[in-house]
């Protein structure tokens, strides 16, 4: 079960066996069923998430109640509120399961100790921290600079297994198109 977290490590910074239980053990395990929250808004947010198995997506509501998707969280990524997360605070997001999922979860705490004790994490976490900033630019870029259809070609091209396992009416509001555009496309 940890494996998986173990080889997105070592993608980028090789570990002994001693240095990744000590980095485990920094971890708790946290099992969730269909559609139980991981976060709800307004929730506290204490960790960070690393899913080992399932499928999640972290949205925001809007106050016509829209729902906007934000982003979806499947086995080897990394979920949760990172404005709640980093500053203490209250979720504006609520996280889901889309299927049982199972999570690593990592308080601010334990990761900030991780990344003072080791150098290598804290190598990992710059390196994962920039290619995030990076997806939410490509991302805010396509939503600015492309239409729906180009949107959701992306999508699937870089992503295709998330096609698989998510309904098409979440696909739609992650894309921001209604079910009824993105049946035209995926016809």
């Amino acid at each position: 079960m940890s494996e998986i977290l173990r080889q997105q490590l070592e993608k980028i910074t090789p570990l002994t066996d001693k240095e990744f239980d000590y980095i485990l053990s920094h971890f708790t395990i946290k099992k969730l069923k269909k559609h139980q929250f991981l976060i709800q808004e307004g929730d506290i947010v204490h960790n960070d998430h690393f899913v080992i198995k399932g499928l999640l997506k972290a949205y925001y509501v809007n106050q016509d109640g829209k729902e906007h998707i934000m982003q979806f969280g499947m086995e080897d990524w990394w979920i949760t509120d990172y404005q709640a997360y980093f500053n203490e605070s209250k979720a504006t997001l609520n996280i889901d399961c889309i299927e049982a999922t199972e999570v690593l979860c990592l308080s601010l705490h334990n990761r900030e100790k991780l990344c003072a004790d080791m150098h290598k994490i804290e190598h990992f976490f710059r390196k994962k921290s920039s290619s995030g900033y990076v997806a939410l630019q490509r991302r805010i870029l396509s939503l600015l600079n492309s239409n729906a259809k180009e949107r959701y070609e992306q999508l699937l091209q870089q992503y295709p297994k998330l096609f698989q396992r998510v309904p098409k009416t979440l696909i739609a509001s992650y894309l921001g198109v209604s079910r009824e555009t993105l049946s035209r496309f995926s016809s």
